[in-house]
């Protein structure tokens, strides 16, 4: 990804950082263990985000 990127990227980014956390304890705890794990869960290496591309095609 590239260095600079644009306001609407970073945001998208910052969401999916903010998913991607554990299922909190007082979740676990609230319901007796039947919810233990987040289904929104993601793993850097193998599920990719599908961003549009940041290039940018000229016409000359």
């Amino acid at each position: 990804m590239s260095r600079n990127k644009t306001t609407r990227t970073k945001s998208t980014l910052g969401k999916m950082m903010k998913r991607n956390r554990r299922m909190p304890l007082f979740v676990i705890a609230k319901t007796n263990r039947r919810v233990v794990q987040n289904r929104e869960r993601r793993s850097w290496r193998s599920q990719k985000l599908k961003m549009r591309s940041q290039k940018r095609h000229r016409l000359n």
